[in-house]
C-alpha cells in the first residue's frame, strides 16, 4: 500500500494521497462511514466524498437536513464546516483499483474501533454501503451474521449507540437507480429523527 501510494504521488505530486482523516465536528452524535477514498476525490483532496461524484448527492442532502454549512465541498480548504457530524471511512488510503481488499479493511479496523469508542452516549452510525457495515460491527466486536445489511434498516448495537445502513451513494448506484434520491433522503430523515429524540436506540 505504501509504494502504490508513492507511485500515486509521483504522477500525481499535487494530490494529497496519504491516509484521509476523518472530517467534521469531534463531538458528533452522527458518524457517517463509506468505504476508503476515492482516486480522484479523497485521495486528491484529503477530506472524505470530496472531489467526487459521490460527494455530490451526500453533501447536498447533509446541507438540506442542518449537518453542513453548504451543499458543496470543493476542498480541504473551502470553509465548509459540519455539524454534530463527522465523516470517516472504513479505508484510510486509496486502495489499488480503487476496491479495497480483505487485509486492507482489517488493517484500518483499529482507527476504526477507536472512532467508534469516542463517541457521545445516543449516537447514530450511518454505514454507507455493506463494506462499512460490517467494518462497523467488526470494530465493535459483533458477529456479522446477527446484523443483516439492508438499505435504510436500523441496528441497535448497544443501549445508546445505532446503526443505520444506507446504499452507497456512488455514481453507479444513482445511476443505475439502485438509490435514489428520494430514499437517500428518507434514511437522513430517520436519522434526524433518532437523533432528536431522548432514546436513539428505541423502537
Amino acid at each position: 500500500m505504501a509504494d502504490f501510494l508513492a507511485d500515486v504521488r509521483e504522477q500525481n505530486p499535487d494530490y494529497f494521497a496519504r491516509p484521509v482523516p476523518p472530517f467534521g465536528d469531534p463531538e458528533a452524535r452522527l458518524l457517517i462511514v463509506g468505504l476508503a477514498p476515492g482516486m480522484h476525490g479523497a485521495n486528491r483532496t484529503g477530506r472524505p466524498f470530496t472531489g467526487d461524484y459521490a460527494g455530490v448527492l451526500l453533501y447536498q442532502t447533509l446541507y438540506d437536513y442542518g449537518f453542513s454549512s453548504s451543499p458543496v465541498s470543493e476542498s480541504a480548504d473551502d470553509g465548509l464546516q459540519l455539524y454534530n457530524c463527522r465523516i470517516t471511512n472504513a479505508v484510510k488510503c486509496l486502495p489499488p483499483q480503487n476496491k479495497p481488499i480483505g487485509v486492507e479493511i482489517n488493517t484500518c479496523n483499529p482507527y476504526l474501533k477507536t472512532e467508534l469508542a469516542e463517541l457521545a452516549s445516543g449516537s447514530v452510525i450511518l454505514a454507507l454501503g455493506s463494506i462499512a457495515h460490517n467494518a462497523v460491527l467488526r470494530a465493535s466486536g459483533l458477529r456479522l451474521s446477527d446484523y443483516k445489511f439492508a438499505h435504510a434498516a436500523k441496528h441497535k448495537l448497544s443501549d445508546d449507540l445505532v446503526l443505520v445502513d444506507s446504499y452507497h451513494c456512488s455514481r453507479y448506484n444513482t445511476q443505475t437507480k439502485r438509490l435514489t434520491e428520494k430514499m437517500f433522503r428518507s434514511v437522513f430523515q430517520k436519522v434526524r429523527k433518532m437523533l432528536e429524540t431522548e432514546s436513539v436506540a428505541s423502537p
